[in-house]
């Protein structure tokens, strides 16, 4: 362990020392420094937020609890522990980067916050810690009552250790990314895919990032707190760590393409990233390592053909065109009686994953939807015609080839057709409406940007007499304006059928008869009950939000933006309506008001001060 912390430390020092040789006449060359800094003090800018996780390259949340439990017993024992390397970030100091030591720096932090208890059962006294027993006061964490402590100088130890703190100064991004794939040659092994993403940072690995991101359910903003790691990180059965996407609602394991344990090795984002080569480059591609290890080989010709051919296809479109075909596939598999995708295409009982049966399935969507301008006529029909698919294709190793994956898609295709007709329309569904994808995605990312995102649940009362609350839309379209005032970069979205509360779901339930769907803390409960309690048409209901929007005193480049992108989408059958928030080059109103977010509350300026705040924020 402490050579591994040496080597690092060496290999770094030297390649920055190697930068300095080599730019002559380079003004801003990254320094390092090395500060040793206490856990008592680490833990404090935890909590103050600065500690900073960039996701172009580093991993989720990954570590074991057995993991876990060994580094503190090194606190504990005063063992050393590898070199934490960090940046400043964008040159400020007191903000930082962590380039290596994530999951060492988390496993610290979380101890101290009663997330796991030692193996012998101990956990973390934090009435000894005032700055983590005020963050518990506050609602932070909750500690662990009743349960065995670890002692007053088992506390010190921990919160008096020195951690060897490396700091990076004036570090350009592509020093970061290079020193985080030298860093990588030591230490903890990656997965293929892992290796694969974090040694590139171009548009195909951003494009898989952040697609993968979307049907993982853990969608965020490139950089985010440390301590808002676990809302965007997996946790595995049994695991337990209490992270908030759980595996088993995670699309590829509810459907059974993957275990649970490939999410932890990015098999998830490999599959994806073999789709987008495919559709991309024109035709399916060998499923092999080699095949992907050359698309992410930097300089190499297969890497510069891909980028390119990117560049021409368009990565929203091709996430778009993914986002489509999954939300396509879900939606055959709930027709009539839902059942799993595993369930449909196997008749014997197996767990074995099946991503290569996945990809031919997708790819065959993906031609007959987006090359053939079809869509789904039958839903039902084309179920049935999937039934045991598995038997009828080649699944063996001889099946990963470029030209046996066409005859498999081929043959897909050949007995899903029948199912589908020409719609000149269907480019509309496939790249300006809402996925259900899409949806999951802006629920789950609403619990981290809070600010940005809004939920409702509906037009009516959950009382008995189901009253109809009128002043409904008026807050939503205060709410959209204050979306607006976030800044002339900033999206954001409100939905409506969605509510946080379990309780107001299980009232939903009961009144309306309907099964709400959770995701992640939230829960969708549609709008489409309120339609059929007004009796009105999901047409009528949905354009009784339009029209409310419309009349609205909005400014009016504002609500045009709006109207334009408002959706409805069946979701489940549950219906929900989705209002997007265009980034706007102007301040906007409502009437002569200013509305603004005040993190997930929308409130009225009146501060002449505030008033210039926002209004400065669209200048320059």
């Amino acid at each position: 362990m402490v050579n591994r912390g040496k080597n690092i430390f060496i290999s770094v020092a030297g390649y920055l020392i190697g930068k300095a040789n080599n730019l002559k006449g380079y003004r801003s060359m990254a320094d390092l420094a090395s500060q040793p800094t206490s856990v008592q003090t680490v833990y404090s800018w935890y909590r103050e937020g600065k500690l900073f996780v960039n996701r172009r390259y580093q991993r989720k949340l990954v570590w074991t609890l057995e993991e876990k439990q060994k580094l503190i017993e090194s606190l504990l024992k005063k063992y050393p522990v590898p070199a934490i390397l960090i940046a400043e970030r964008d040159g400020k100091s007191g903000t930082y980067e962590i380039i290596d030591g994530l999951q060492r720096l988390h496993s610290i932090v979380s101890f101290i916050e009663n997330s796991f208890a030692l193996e012998d059962g101990r956990n973390f006294n934090v009435s000894q810690f005032p700055t983590a027993a005020a963050a518990a006061v506050e609602g932070e964490f909750q500690i662990a009552k009743d349960e065995p402590q670890i002692s007053t100088k088992e506390v010190s130890i921990i919160l008096d250790y020195s951690l060897a703190l490396s700091v990076m100064r004036n570090a350009t991004d592509d020093e970061v990314n290079d020193v985080f794939d030298r860093i990588n040659t030591y230490g903890h092994r990656l997965s293929d895919q892992e290796r694969r993403q974090a040694g590139v940072q171009n548009e195909f690995s951003t494009t898989v990032r952040e697609l993968s991101c979307l049907l993982r359910g853990d969608l965020s903003a490139d950089v985010l707190e440390l301590k808002s790691m676990p809302s965007i990180s997996v946790d595995l059965p049994m695991s337990n760590h209490g992270y908030e996407v759980k595996a088993e609602e995670v699309f590829w394991v509810n459907q059974g393409i993957l275990r649970s344990t490939d999410l932890r090795d990015s098999l998830d984002e490999q599959c994806i990233a073999d789709l987008v080569a495919c559709i991309v480059g024109g035709g399916p591609i060998e499923r092999s390592k080699d095949a992907l290890d050359e698309i992410y080989a930097k300089g190499s010709p297969v890497s510069e053909q891909m980028l390119s051919a990117l560049e021409v296809y368009g990565s929203t479109k091709v996430s778009d065109e993914i986002k489509y075909c999954v939300d396509e596939l879900l939606k055959v598999c709930d027709a009539d009686e839902p059942i799993k995708l595993r369930n449909l295409l196997f008749t014997k009982t197996n767990t074995n994953a099946f991503p290569s049966v996945f990809a031919v399935i997708l790819l065959a969507f993906h031609e007959l939807t987006v090359g053939k301008k079809k869509k789904i006529s039958d839903y039902s029909g084309l179920k049935k015609s999937l039934d045991n698919l598995a038997s009828r294709i080649d699944t063996g190793r001889k099946g990963t080839a470029a030209d046996e994956r066409r005859k498999n898609i081929d043959s897909v295709k050949g007995i899903i057709s029948p199912y589908f007709v020409r719609d000149q329309k269907i480019s509309k569904a496939i790249y300006s409406d809402h996925t259900v994808v899409d949806i999951e995605g802006v629920i789950r990312r609403s619990e981290i940007e809070l600010a940005n995102y809004e939920l409702k649940q509906g037009l009516l009362s959950l009382s008995e007499a189901r009253e109809e609350d009128v002043f409904m839309i008026d807050k939503a379209i205060k709410t959209i304006c204050a979306i607006a005032n976030i800044g002339p970069e900033s999206t954001g979205k409100i939905i409506i059928g969605v509510t946080d509360k379990k309780a107001d779901s299980e009232r939903i339930r009961k009144l309306d008869q309907i099964d709400p769907k959770k995701v992640g803390k939230r829960y969708v409960v549609g709008v489409s009950r309120e339609a059929r309690r007004l009796g009105l048409s999901l047409e009528k209901y949905f354009s009784k939000w339009k029209d409310g929007i419309k009349k609205s005193a909005l400014t009016a480049s504002l609500r045009d933006s709006v109207l334009s992108s408002m959706d409805f989408n069946s979701f489940y059958g549950l219906g929900v309506i989705v209002i997007t928030v265009l980034p706007q080059s102007s301040v906007s109103y409502v009437g002569e008001e200013l509305w603004w977010r005040n993190g997930d509350s929308t409130e009225c300026i009146t501060s002449p001060k505030k008033i210039a705040d926002i209004v400065q924020r669209f200048k320059g």
